[in-house]
């Protein structure tokens, strides 16, 4: 069996063990950025976090990933202590300490700081927010379609834990994602409350059912940008895109399948449960939209250069 990949696949890159790395204001080596054990992040998963790509040398859709930043910060009433402004510095701070230009993948973290006592209550975070900025060389590289597995790790009501907040708190996920690898796949195909189709453990999912492209409601998913940019580009070419309810059966007789992500923009999948999806590898309307959201990705990036 073809060994285990997962949808961050990227080729190795010397240049990132000597990156600097963003801690509270200063830049540090890799080997010497830490933050301290009281930390909320690391001792409760009390944090927000964001995903973005370098592509020469501008952050792609970056107002819709810091919208999506202060709306989680203000949803978990964590002040990150700085404006739009003053997040756009640091980062670009970091990708100038790390001569960063282009196939770069940036993860922004923010916790709610360190806590006088190792325990639960928000009170005792008393120091002002944590702050990190980790920065690295990295060019996708995925030698085959993905496996997936579908696992009994569900996304759940909003009510316990929105799935739509992007927090430190993803164990669920890393369940779901070691029960995939558990059943011999890469990443684990996840349902929503009620049995429907919804997400994968760490991308957003579609499939492509003659010729039309469908993809979950959104309701107990991460509402990814690259997801709703994929949506918004199909609208604008005349693909048929649906946000719907769909099942197993349905995934299992589509035509393409792909998942969307900020470092992997769309990746292949080749087989869910053992079902070889398709003809097994990237369908023609998958390849049209990968086409698509690179051309546009250009244009961004270059008219803002």
């Amino acid at each position: 069996m073809t060994e285990t990949i997962t949808t961050h696949q990227a080729d190795e890159d010397t240049r990132n063990a000597h990156i600097q790395i963003y801690v509270d204001g200063v830049l540090r080596p890799r080997d010497q950025a830490m933050v301290s054990v009281y930390d909320s992040g690391f001792m409760l998963g009390d944090g927000i976090w964001e995903g973005l790509r370098l592509y020469h040398g501008r952050w792609a859709f970056l107002d819709d990933h810091l919208d999506r930043l202060f709306e989680a910060a203000k949803a978990i009433d964590l002040d990150i202590g700085r404006d739009r402004a003053g997040v756009t510095a640091a980062l670009e701070e970091t990708r100038q300490a790390n001569d960063m230009e282009t196939d770069a993948h940036a993860r922004l973290m923010i916790t709610r700081g360190v806590k006088i006592r190792p325990f639960q209550h928000p009170s005792l975070s008393r120091s002002g927010p944590t702050f990190v900025i980790i920065m690295e060389h990295s060019t996708p590289s995925l030698p085959r379609p993905l496996r997936l597995a579908t696992v009994p790790h569900i996304r759940g009501l909003p009510i316990s834990q929105d799935p739509k907040l992007n927090s430190h708190s993803k164990l669920n996920c890393v369940l779901a994602c070691i029960a995939a690898e558990k059943a011999g796949a890469d990443e684990a195909l996840m349902l929503d409350a009620h049995g429907f189709v919804n997400t994968t453990n760490a991308c957003n999912f579609f499939i492509v059912r003659k010729g039309q492209v469908w993809t979950s409601t959104g309701d107990y998913c991460m509402n990814g940008i690259t997801r709703q940019k994929v949506i918004d580009l199909c609208r604008a070419d005349g693909i048929p895109v649906f946000e719907r309810n769909f099942s197993l059966v349905e995934t299992y007789g589509a035509d393409e399948a792909f998942l969307t992500g900020t470092f992997g923009a769309q990746t292949p999948v080749g087989q869910i449960d053992g079902r070889v999806i398709g003809r097994g590898g990237p369908g023609p309307v998958t390849q049209h939209i990968r086409q698509l959201y690179a051309d546009h990705m250009y244009a961004v990036c270059m008219d803002s250069a």
